[in-house]
């Protein structure tokens, strides 16, 4: 049976696969493997009932999957404090700075409005490991907690979430923003109702586009997955730099005063090099995952920097982080970790420290972001193949020996399994987008040929 738990907790099509009954199961599951304070049979063994902070992106569904969740945890002996629509990192901040015992984060993050998520977060505001997530799946066949009386949880409104969260922003920043006008996308989603706020508090002006979420429209044409429309308000309102949330703002991508697109790799070597100025980059290390282009690593190592590569997903990014004591990571799609100051990808702080380091160094993001010459990379998806018969394949390998031959110094080739369908994904990185390409179908045939079901 496929494992109920993907790279970022439980997504799907809400009412469909995330319905009232898997959200209340959960929720009762995860009582019982991440609640702490009481006995097997719910009672108090500490003094008080487990707390559990719960929040949501402003997709409509998600009102009755927290009713659920809400409702299974309550159920179960733990007190419930629904900060509402909030981001996904902002819940983490909440889980870690109220000290409760684990949190409940309801979204589909970058996702069209019909879908939805449950994603978990254990003490600190941190994401469950594979083995903790599989002990929720495999609790949802056994006997719930069921206290009574006085054991019962409450829910109650996390009332100040918002305010806590804006002020601990705020306090990361090494420097205002004063005199930089920037747009900001919310799309429709969760950073609505603060990103705004915050760049203003922090000094920018700010024009404001997809920040009118309806429970239907969130990502819908808008938002980091739509940087067009954010490139057109840059140059319509003659701003310094566009920032691009997603549905649950915990990703940030940019353009720049141009409208020229600014990806995660490029957000990363801005910082990494911002970091190592103030002393901040721990090791002078940075996390990046496979994914990410090969002119970020030489970049850096030009820069003095070194690079530790990870497998593709935050999750990934952050245990490396966590395992070696650094400071920053993050993906080419706009996930990126500051861990002095979240435990999960953050696209209001990660926004914030772009301008705030043009902001201290007087230069437009065009010219932060050409500190690394982009590679053009392409993928192929590979699909109807035995993405499991990759490994071991010698003429699969001969092929992409060759290829790596022919590139040398100059690009690199990835082929990556899917790890939910027949697919395997073909990425080729090359000083020239001509060569990319060839290379790329060159390699496809070869893994089509091979693989082929």
């Amino acid at each position: 049976m496929a494992r109920l738990f993907g790279t970022d907790g439980v997504r799907g099509l809400a009412n469909r696969e995330i319905t009232v009954e898997l959200a209340l199961g959960l929720a009762q599951s995860a009582a019982v493997v991440l609640g702490k304070g009481r006995f097997a049979d719910g009672r108090r063994a500490s003094g008080r009932r487990p707390i559990a902070v719960i929040a949501r992106d402003p997709r409509v569904s998600g009102e009755f999957i927290g009713a659920a969740v809400a409702a299974g945890l309550s159920s179960s002996g733990v007190d419930v404090y629904d900060a509402g629509v909030i981001p996904t990192p902002a819940a983490a901040f909440l889980v870690a700075d109220f000290k409760a015992d684990f949190g409940v984060m309801i979204s589909a993050s970058h996702n069209p409005a019909p879908d939805n998520g449950i994603k978990f977060f254990a003490a600190g505001g941190v994401k469950l490991p594979d083995e903790v997530e599989d002990r929720i799946e495999g609790a949802l066949g056994e006997q719930k907690l069921a206290p009574t009386g006085l054991e019962v949880g409450r829910i109650r409104r996390f009332a100040d979430a918002e305010d806590r969260y804006v002020v601990h922003l705020l306090s990361t920043l090494p420097n205002r923003l004063d005199g930089l006008h920037v747009v900001i996308d919310c799309a429709h989603g969760a950073a609505a109702g603060i990103s705004p706020e915050v760049f203003t508090d922090a000094g920018a002006k700010v024009t404001v586009i997809g920040s009118d979420p309806d429970g239907y429209n969130i990502n819908d044409g808008v938002g980091s997955t739509h940087l067009d429309v954010l490139s057109a308000a840059v140059l319509e309102h003659g701003a310094d730099l566009g920032i691009a949330h997603d549905g649950d703002a915990d990703r940030c991508l940019a353009v720049d005063h141009e409208g020229t697109i600014v990806d995660g790799d490029q957000i990363m070597a801005i910082l990494a090099l911002a970091m190592k100025q103030r002393g901040d980059l721990t090791d002078d290390t940075l996390v990046a995952t496979v994914m990410s282009n090969l002119g970020l690593s030489i970049a850096m190592q030009e820069h003095g920097i070194s690079v530790k590569q990870t497998a593709v997903g935050d999750r990934y990014v952050l245990e490396s982080l966590t395992e070696h004591g650094l400071s920053l990571g993050g993906e080419q799609s706009g996930h990126v970790i500051m861990s002095k100051f979240a435990t999960t990808g953050d696209g209001i702080l990660t926004g914030l420290h772009i301008v705030a380091e043009m902001a201290r160094t007087g230069k437009t993001l065009k010219e932060l972001a050409s500190v690394m010459t982009v590679f053009p990379q392409l993928m192929i998806n590979v699909r109807d193949v035995d993405h499991h018969g990759l490994t071991g394949n010698t003429v699969i390998a001969d092929a992409v020996a060759a290829a790596e031959a022919e590139l040398g110094d100059t690009g690199r080739v990835l082929l990556r399994p899917s790890g939910t369908e027949p697919m395997v994904r073909v990425m080729v990185e090359a000083a020239d987008e001509a060569t990319a390409k060839r290379i790329a179908e060159q390699l496809a045939a070869v893994v089509k040929a091979e693989l082929a079901l």
